[in-house]
């Protein structure tokens, strides 16, 4: 494949798609049936047979719209891979999206059965349930469609191949070849992805990357990410007596495991939130023009604080964004003996602290991790990776074990790379107004096995709302979005780029 740096030149959509609101609220419509009949089939990570019952379905509807598909074997769950018919003349672009999901509890969700998708719509503060037979053309795009994975991620892939069906509708001609892949345990980690891109390099070939998953800003408005944050984890267990003990015979006497936990992780960070760990934050320069793209994202500091209900940030950063440009030391999980109604008056027997390091390109996450545990036996721990035997115990007057989790590495394409503004302007065009141009996301999409193998630049150009709960109970998608998804998907696909 010729690997060409294209110029820029972006044709104005005179199309009727872009025109016809009535025809692509015509095509919402029936992007809402085939969402319904795709989140009806359940898509838990955990469960092999879910996972099979959805590559059979992607495998009819890829084929229906002229792809050749395949089911690609890893030493996980299959992916699935899709192209339309090649030509060398045009540039490659692949799609990256997933269909797995969380494991969902029902309890938790105002419907029945979460892989049911309900039509709602707002009442006030709540939400008014509707009936999908009274569903028109001319549809309200502020109602929404609650259930699992109608925004994470089977959404996109569902207006995806609406769009695909409209292009064909209108005549269009793609300009380039187009690939889709997609992971079936991106919710677990995507652990076999690595070794698969590499396995099935030849096939995945591309001049460039782009991921639709995750939520556009919350200003609602056309929004192009170049990276995201990569993500490790560690794990912390330190101990005191072999047993519990009764906190008024041992208190005083017997160490408690709670205590040096605490001590522990307080002295991982100064009072403002910023590591202190000696090289946390080695490598992270940000220069002027990098700081502008920043500051120019549309945040509003202070709806950020009333809705997470704080007062002051932390002072990793002088804003958000910027604060998205190191990397974090999270603790995601604190545990020792028993709280609430179930607390007893003992001396706890282990503490635990689950960790999670958030990573940006700059920050390698074994190096981080590394750094942890020499941070970990200066204050006087004995390290371990296994439970400590009671000679273990009698000999360290302080042990801890430390488990590490695997590493998914950060990405961040360069801001004036020619794709990214392909990217950019389309949609200014198609939606005639700014677009957001995030440097780097908090969240973690595992995409630097396609970076790393393919060499190619990668952009998130996500679709659905801010608000769609994703991993969480009442997940939801908005209408409004759908038709967002097929009007961004559209200018992609029918914009040329000349050599």
């Amino acid at each position: 494949m010729k690997k060409i740096l294209f110029a820029l030149a972006i044709f104005t959509l005179h199309v009727n798609m872009a025109q016809d609101s009535a025809q692509l609220k015509s095509q919402v419509r029936h992007t809402i049936d085939e969402l319904r009949e795709f989140v009806a089939i359940p898509n838990d990570a955990l469960e092999h047979a879910d996972i099979n019952l959805n590559l059979n379905w992607l495998t009819k509807k890829f084929n229906e719209r002229g792809f050749n598909s395949s089911v690609l074997p890893t030493e996980g769950e299959s992916l699935f891979f899709a192209a339309l018919p090649m030509e060398d003349s045009k540039p490659t672009i692949l799609f990256y999206m997933h269909f797995d999901g969380q494991s969902v509890d029902p309890s938790k969700w105002d419907q029945p059965d979460p892989y049911k998708m309900v039509l709602k719509s707002p009442e006030g503060d709540s939400w008014a349930t509707q009936s999908f037979d009274e569903l028109s053309d001319d549809i309200d795009y502020d109602w929404r469609l609650f259930g699992r994975s109608t925004s994470d991620d089977k959404g996109p892939i569902v207006m995806f191949l609406n769009t695909i069906d409209l292009l064909k509708k209108n005549g269009m001609e793609i300009p380039f070849n187009v690939k889709v892949i997609l992971d079936s345990e991106e919710e677990k980690s995507s652990k076999p992805l690595p070794k698969a891109v590499k396995e099935y390099r030849e096939l995945l070939e591309a001049d460039f990357l782009v991921i639709n998953d995750g939520p556009v800003h919350i200003s609602g408005k056309p929004t192009v990410v170049y990276g995201c944050r990569g993500i490790t984890t560690l794990s912390l267990t330190t101990y005191g007596p072999i047993k519990p003990q009764h906190s008024g015979h041992y208190g005083n006497y017997a160490p408690n495991p709670g205590f040096q936990l605490a001590q522990l992780l307080a002295g991982m960070k100064d009072t403002g939130g910023r590591v202190i760990i000696p090289g946390y934050y080695d490598g992270i320069v940000l220069d002027e023009a990098t700081m502008s793209i920043l500051k120019s994202v549309p945040d509003d500091a202070n709806a950020i604080h009333a809705n997470l209900a704080f007062k002051t940030p932390e002072k990793v950063g002088s804003f958000y964004q910027e604060a998205l440009q190191y990397p974090s030391l999270n603790i995601r999980g604190l545990g020792s003996g028993w709280v609430g109604k179930k607390a007893r008056t003992i001396v706890p027997e282990s503490a635990t602290a689950e960790l999670d390091l958030r990573l940006v390109p700059e920050s390698d996450g074994t190096r981080l991790k590394g750094l942890v545990k020499k941070y970990i036996q200066s204050q006087g721990f004995h390290v371990l990776d296994t439970p400590p035997t009671t000679k273990e115990r009698m000999a360290h007057d302080k042990i801890i074990t430390v488990k590490e989790g695997s590493v998914t590495d950060a990405f961040r394409t360069d801001l004036d790379n020619p794709y990214g503004n392909f990217l950019v302007n389309t949609l200014k065009d198609t939606f005639s107004e700014d677009v957001v141009q995030i440097r780097i996301m908090g969240g973690t999409v595992p995409i630097s096995p396609f970076i790393n193998e393919l060499q190619i630049p990668a952009f998130i150009v996500p679709m659905v709302n801010p608000d769609n709960n994703q991993h969480s109970p009442n997940e939801n998608l908005k209408i409004g979005q759908i038709a967002y998804g097929i009007q961004t998907f559209y200018g992609i696909l029918s914009t040329k780029m000349n050599p």
